[in-house]
């Protein structure tokens, strides 16, 4: 098999809030990649994990025949031959850390919708709104078997591999991120956790919480306002007000969603709130995996976090 590379994500701005209809920004990171391959003890990463791929395969192809049956997928995929290549030692080829935030299982949903739908012609063709969300639906219902409940919008970015403006749940479009505009020495990195994160749980936690009036409100008046003003302003490059924004977000996490936050990296992310040069947020749904960061002079924040024995990986830095 010849199957498509496809990229880890990274969800700038829209975790969480997103789900009470707020904006979303999220954008391919070459960094981590995914492709369908098949076993072989001549040429392989890690053969007892592409076994173990295999097996996860296998495991996930009655839920796929389930919803083809219920006519939920819309686009018909062709799960015969999917389960023939199962059984001919099929697996997910991936360096993309399961539970980090970054879209492992969104790399492996794109690969599957990509290898085996049965229509061709709706392949990487340049998609109207309504297709894109016509696609994140399919792409919900399919992901919604590894975490109860799913956007789709990680393997809908995974699978168009350009950067996308989610405006609300009807309209989505691909954009440009002005990297120019950040300034010099900037960047936006990821650091590592150094635990798994969960997922399901704490969707479902934040779920709980948005069933309370009071918590609700700070959602609507202060989260999603912080959420899309950020959006707006990077990307019509206003960077003063976009990290005045970026400090409200910031806060707010801190403050109302303590439990995604690991409690060593508390600390760190306190001294972000009170330094001028970067804050941190949630990548994903958090609870461990890669924090996200921005800085204003990523010289100072890598010097800031090496003494806390923390190394950054840079997303994208300006010189």
């Amino acid at each position: 098999m010849k199957g498509e590379v496809f990229y880890a994500k990274i969800m700038l701005f829209g975790e969480y809030s997103v789900i009470c209809d707020s904006m979303a920004l999220t954008m391919p990171y070459s960094h981590f990649t995914g492709e369908l391959r098949f076993t072989s003890q001549e040429e392989y990463t890690n053969y007892e994990l592409a076994i173990d791929s295999n097996r996860h395969l296998s495991n996930y192809l009655p839920y796929l025949k389930e919803l083809q049956e219920k006519a939920v997928l819309w686009d018909k995929l062709d799960l015969e031959r999917f389960e023939g290549d199962i059984r001919n030692g099929l697996y997910f080829e991936s360096n993309i850390p399961q539970g980090y935030g970054i879209g492992s299982s969104g790399a492996l949903v794109a690969a599957i919708y990509d290898q085996y739908l049965i229509n061709p012609n709706k392949k990487r063709k340049i998609l109207t709104s309504m297709e894109i969300s016509n696609l994140k639906e399919i792409f919900s219902r399919m992901e919604s078997y590894f975490h109860g409940v799913s956007s789709g919008l990680d393997p809908l970015l995974c699978y168009i591999r350009h950067p996308l403006l989610i405006k609300n749940k009807l309209q989505i479009e691909t954009v440009g991120i002005p990297r120019d505009k950040f300034g010099p020495n900037s960047a936006i990195f990821l650091v590592d956790t150094g635990i798994l994160g969960k997922t399901g749980p704490l969707v479902k936690l934040f779920f709980e919480r948005c069933k309370k009036d009071d918590f609700l409100d700070q959602v609507r008046s202060v989260f999603i306002p912080a959420n899309n003003g950020c959006i707006e302003n990077l990307l019509n490059g206003n960077m003063e007000p976009f990290f005045s924004q970026l400090t409200e977000l910031s806060a707010f996490q801190f403050i109302y969603l303590p439990e995604m936050i690991p409690d060593h990296m508390k600390p760190i992310w306190e001294a972000g709130l009170q330094r001028g040069d970067f804050k941190l947020k949630l990548c994903g749904s958090g609870g461990g995996g890669f924090l996200l960061g921005i800085s204003r002079d990523f010289n100072l924040t890598r010097k800031y976090f090496r003494q806390n024995k923390l190394e950054l990986i840079p997303v994208f830095k300006n010189k």
